[in-house]
């Protein structure tokens, strides 16, 4: 794969094959010294995972981990994660993984600080604003899946455990100070994991493209996010190594999550409600 670039929108992208090598010059650069790697259980072992602990602990950052997150993250998880987010003493966090992995990572950088519950935060209205922005530790975001977009996304979707609510908490610097976008992690995806993910990616385009909200800017972006799922699912699909069509899905996934600013739909409302309850997969 030739393509690699340097984006800036909605934040600093490094998308290329191989670019996970340059997540210590990423820490340097977000002024993370002690960071904290969020990801699932499932990843945990792989050895994209091992790979990338190993670039940390080469660049001197420590290999610190943690992975206790279910595939549909409760505040159970985020209050595990935060304190061992703070008992170690982190200054950073790098969210690695699936939607669950990034959602939660961004949730401990974000709450660590906090002193309000994570509920008072939930993206009504103002309540954003409740929060002490000065708290929120930096996040570097590195996606394993082609699907969510979280990495750059500016909320984070948790469950209430009591309730079995999905709730989504915003703030405009949940958002990554930098993604690592590399399709060389992807690859390790099992078929349907990669066909999920990938309607994922598509629905957040097409719901978006449907929505009546008026955002010009979301509407292009949608259409393109579908042209480029539509030409490149089933090549991934197909050959698990076709790096090319994953950095494509990679692309696809960040154009999702952009373009549904200007509104979601029916799907999202029907899987929020049965993968709290059910915990399937959101896809």
């Amino acid at each position: 794969m030739t393509l690699s670039a340097n984006w800036s929108y909605p934040t600093d992208i490094r998308f290329g094959a191989g670019r996970i090598a340059e997540l210590g010059e990423c820490c340097k650069e977000a002024g993370i010294t002690r960071p904290l790697l969020v990801t699932d259980r499932g990843l945990a072992s792989l050895p994209i995972t091992q790979d990338t602990l190993d670039l940390m602990e080469k660049a001197g950052l420590g290999r610190a981990m943690f992975s206790e997150v279910d595939p549909n993250p409760t505040e159970i998880n985020m209050e595990a994660g935060r304190k061992v987010f703070l008992d170690g003493n982190h200054d950073g966090v790098i969210a690695f993984g699936g939607g669950s992995g990034l959602d939660l990572g961004k949730l401990l950088a974000f709450m660590a600080g906090q002193t309000r519950p994570v509920w008072d935060f939930e993206d009504i209205g103002d309540w954003w604003k409740r929060a002490d922005a000065d708290a929120i530790a930096p996040i570097i975001a590195v996606p394993t899946t082609a699907g969510t977009g979280s990495e750059v996304g500016r909320a984070s979707v948790i469950v209430n455990s009591q309730s079995h609510v999905k709730k989504i908490i915003f703030h405009p610097r949940i958002l990554p100070s930098i993604v690592i976008s590399d399709p060389e992690l992807t690859v390790g995806m099992p078929p349907f994991i990669t066909a999920g993910t990938g309607m994922d990616a598509f629905i957040h385009c097409f719901e978006a493209f449907c929505s009546p909200n008026f955002h010009p800017m979301s509407q292009g972006i949608a259409l393109e996010g579908m042209r480029l799922v539509k030409e490149n699912l089933p090549r991934v699909y197909a050959d698990a190594a076709d790096i090319e069509a994953r950095g494509q899905m990679l692309v696809a996934a960040a154009m999702g999550a952009v373009a549904f600013q200007k509104g979601l739909g029916a799907t999202h409302a029907v899987s929020h409600s049965v993968g709290a309850i059910y915990n399937t997969h959101h896809a």
